[in-house]
């Protein structure tokens, strides 16, 4: 089972954690590895092998982009470019090299929960967030985030079953204490960030919650 979607200080400013409490974290709670995937930030592949061999540890390399259409969990790319807050442009980037998409979070920006309460409204949220083309970009969609409401996650499980869609989980962790609450589970060995994305392609996985 491996955290796709993690944070740590100071590489995502608004995290309360390091990357050594976070890995420390992860590897008591039992998962098999994760994914640093900092806003807008890159670690470097040394960074991430050094991490790796300290904690004997499985951590790859990703990174949560803010676009213009949501927030992505991009695997294969190396660096920020200007350009990637378009989703279009972010594809482009990652198809080039082969890499991943997975859209976070999918709630966001699409359900509202006071709305959803009244006769008809959650449809129309559903309705409406099956034919944005954003999602169709996207390798799959996070259907479990570890931060969001069970309300929250219950409109990206239904999201991502209209849509067809591979699904995640990732715990989006920012602080200590929310680490290890969900995963996903690969149904093939994955041992490297190559595996993890030709994994994420094939949408060989499926979302867990471990609370």
């Amino acid at each position: 089972m491996i955290d796709l979607h993690t944070h740590s200080y100071p590489h995502s400013d608004d995290s309360f954690m390091s990357v050594n409490e976070l890995i420390d974290g992860s590897k008591s709670s039992g998962l098999d590895g994760i994914c640093l995937t900092d806003h807008d930030i890159f670690w470097a592949e040394d960074e991430i092998r050094e991490l790796s061999r300290k904690h004997n540890f499985l951590v790859f390399q990703g990174c949560e982009i803010n676009t213009e259409s949501g927030h992505v969990l991009v695997f294969g790319l190396e660096k920020y470019e200007f350009g990637m807050h378009r989703a279009e442009f972010l594809q482009a980037s990652v198809e080039k090299v082969r890499g991943a998409m997975i859209a976070a979070h999918p709630y966001r920006r699409r359900f509202l929960e006071e709305p959803a309460v009244r006769p008809g409204i959650r449809n129309e949220m559903l309705e409406q967030a099956s034919h944005d083309i954003f999602f169709q970009m996207c390798q799959g969609i996070e259907a479990l985030n570890g931060r969001g409401l069970t309300i929250q996650n219950e409109f990206s499980l239904e999201l991502g079953g209209i849509l067809n869609s591979n699904m995640t989980a990732g715990s989006d962790a920012h602080k200590v204490e929310q680490i290890g609450t969900v995963a996903t589970e690969f149904q093939r060995p994955v041992s490297c960030l190559e595996d993890l994305i030709q994994e994420l392609r094939a949408g060989r996985y499926q979302p867990i919650d471990l609370r």
